[in-house]
């Protein structure tokens, strides 16, 4: 099975600049670089930062972009994001019984897991998963029961020897990983968050 993954796209409202590049240049080159090589895979997913302000004009852009898009593609919210920004644009994007931006997709290659771990508050970077969170988590693992099983989330769950992305990770990991245990065959566990700007 195929399928992709972005993250921290980090777009600026109207096609506006960051770090010497535009971002929204690149997104497009990006899905534009899919739809020629890549149209077969199975869905999309871009695992959170999907703004670097949490600009109303950036997520807009961000629908118009997708909208055409000739694949599944599913949206997470990362420490940059606002939930609920993202959702005056994205009204009727699927969301958890609390809110949250969770949401399940199951392939014939699996079940697949897009968490929330956008933790509350402003200018905030460190992740959490509260307990409504992962109690959601809880009984999609339960449900999934001995299919393959595969989460995204935008926070690692450890530390990665990068000492200022560690101090921003998931916090709270031990309860993570102790939901975990309520799967059956999970796979793989992939994560955005951390990158580096490059020219």
């Amino acid at each position: 099975m195929k399928f992709i993954h972005i993250s921290d796209i980090h777009l600026v409202a109207q096609d506006g600049p960051l770090n010497g590049s535009f971002p929204s240049e690149r997104f497009k080159k990006c899905l534009d670089d899919i739809t020629k090589w890549h149209a077969d895979a199975e869905f999309c997913v871009i695992s959170g930062d999907l703004s670097e302000f949490a600009e109303k004009e950036a997520y807009q852009l961000l629908k118009n972009r997708v909208q055409d898009f000739p694949i599944p593609i599913f949206l997470m919210i990362g420490n940059h994001d606002n939930r609920d920004v993202f959702q005056t644009v994205f009204s009727d994007y699927p969301r958890d019984q609390n809110n949250f931006v969770q949401t399940s997709f199951e392939t014939s290659g699996g079940i697949f897991l897009f968490l929330d771990t956008k933790k509350q508050g402003d200018n905030v970077h460190d992740g959490e998963l509260c307990e409504k969170r992962l109690a959601w988590l809880k009984m999609q693992l339960i449900n999934a029961g001995t299919k393959k099983t595969y989460l995204f989330m935008h926070h690692p769950p450890f530390e990665i020897g990068i000492p200022y992305m560690d101090k921003i990770r998931l916090f709270g990991a031990e309860q993570f990983l102790s939901t975990l245990s309520y799967g059956e065959n999970i796979h793989h566990i992939f994560f955005g968050h951390v990158h580096r700007i490059t020219f």
